[in-house]
């Protein structure tokens, strides 16, 4: 997936509420492309999950795998796939995702919802510290240690591989 795809489809879910994690996420918040995707990782909010599909129809995805709560992928005709994370958000802007472990979600906290840049241009994205948190408790793929590595150089951040 390019920089130019995913600001298209940012552009087609305006106004809902979405956040880019994962490999586009961290290049988000290091300003330029620092690998190739082969997705993208956005959380929504889950009240706006209708629209969120809805738009993404219109882009030409279908829902491929449903593992909801926790999460679920849309994949369109030319195998470009979103995966989606709906949140749930309290009062002061903090936010819980379901897990396999409905006793342990996973946590967002208010502050950990930023602001990054794809092409030069803003859009919303996790923080360094939220990747970090979402990038343990697996055996990492070279994918996740470069992401890591980039983290740590760019912003002097500790991480656990």
């Amino acid at each position: 997936m390019t920089g130019e795809e995913v600001l298209k489809i940012l552009a087609r879910l305006r106004p809902l509420d979405v956040w880019i994690g994962g490999g586009w996420g961290i290049d988000a918040l290091i300003g330029r492309q620092t690998r190739p995707h082969r997705d993208l990782d956005l959380m929504h909010r889950q009240d706006q999950e209708p629209a969120v599909l809805a738009a993404l129809t219109e882009l030409g995805f279908a829902e491929s795998l449903n593992w909801r709560p926790v999460r679920f992928v849309v994949s369109d005709p030319d195998q470009r796939e979103i995966d989606l994370h709906p949140l749930m958000f309290d009062d002061n802007g903090n936010a819980t995702q379901a897990s396999l472990d409905p006793a342990a979600p996973f946590v967002y906290p208010a502050e950990g919802f930023v602001t990054g840049s794809i092409q030069e241009r803003p859009v919303p994205c996790l923080s360094a510290e939220q990747q970090v948190y979402f990038h343990q408790g697996y055996e990492p793929t070279e994918r996740d240690r470069h992401d890591m590595a980039v983290l740590r150089e760019a912003f002097g951040i500790d991480t656990h591989f």
